[in-house]
């Protein structure tokens, strides 16, 4: 299947997403109910990605974000950057598809980007039909900086 080219991310998009630590993952059910969680993310020319690493979960549960994107793959991720002087306040609101990762070369690649961003990922056993990996796809970006 071939993939849609996304959204290319401006420069100061890049930027933020690259020194944020952690976004906020907006899904949403098949009847529009909205569910929002923080996550850890890589980013790769203008994909960004997630895996369902080890950190404790509910035993034998599917991710209520992995149910909705299976149910409905629109989803919003936002990073922002706060400070008490408002004029440095910024934040990036980014809107796409997510799709599952199915390929072992771009699962592999991504994990290392991950490992990489984040040593706690070092010592995870993350793997190729194992860990859920989720590529958005971005359809619409919005950036917005203080002064």
């Amino acid at each position: 299947m071939r993939r849609r080219m996304p959204l290319v991310l401006p420069d100061g998009a890049r930027s933020l997403l690259d020194l944020s630590r952690v976004a906020h993952l907006a899904t949403a059910d098949r009847a529009a109910r909205p569910h929002v969680v923080p996550l850890c993310y890589a980013r790769d020319g203008d994909l960004l990605y997630f895996v369902v690493d080890e950190k404790p979960k509910a035993p034998g549960k599917t991710l209520k974000r992995m149910r909705n994107i299976a149910e409905n793959p629109v989803v919003a991720l936002v990073v922002d950057r706060y400070d008490e002087d408002w004029a440095r306040l910024e934040y990036l609101l980014v809107r796409g598809r997510a799709v599952l990762v199915g390929e072992a070369a771009e699962f592999e690649r991504v994990i290392e980007l991950l490992r990489s961003r984040y040593p706690q990922y070092r010592g995870m056993r993350l793997e190729h039909g194992r860990n859920p990996l989720v590529r958005i796809e971005p359809s619409a970006v919005h950036h917005w900086k203080g002064a």
